[in-house]
């Protein structure tokens, strides 16, 4: 099951697994001591893909503005133990879906850790900026323009 809801849409226990595998992925995994919890949460759209009741994968939309001038995906992951089975390409392409139904916009920019650079361009994204060091993770700003 594929959801896209607002923030205030979300139930307690979807906004606490939410929250638990992002920490899980991007604090605890990747090593990587930030803020997770930034603000920006409240205004965006979360795509989440359930299986058997709990969350295999997870994305936020962000309104443009927010991050970056044009609308944005952010805070990609899949659990750990639903990896290699499709669920990467299927919220990606659930959250410019997303994107594409609530904001009037033709281009979409992500801040893409480095090594998945190919990955987001079988998508469509390209560099629009060169390699930037975030939080101890090389990154890189791509955008999707949508015809």
């Amino acid at each position: 099951m594929i959801l896209c809801k607002k923030f205030e849409e979300l139930t307690l226990e979807e906004l606490y697994e939410i929250l638990k595998l992002r920490s899980e992925v991007f604090v605890v995994e990747q090593n990587c001591i930030y803020n997770d919890i930034d603000g920006k949460d409240k205004a965006s759209f979360h795509v989440i893909i359930k299986e058997n009741n709990e969350i295999t994968a997870y994305l936020r939309v962000l309104p443009p503005g927010i991050s970056y001038e044009n609308a944005s995906l952010g805070r990609v992951l899949v659990a750990k133990d639903a990896r290699g089975m499709g669920y990467a390409k299927a919220i990606v392409t659930e959250g410019i879906n997303c994107v594409l139904r609530n904001f009037n916009t033709n281009k979409i920019t992500i801040g893409a850790q480095e090594y998945l650079k190919d990955f987001y361009s079988e998508f469509g994204f390209k560099p629009v900026s060169e390699v930037y060091d975030e939080d101890g993770i090389p990154h890189l700003d791509m955008t999707l323009n949508i015809v």
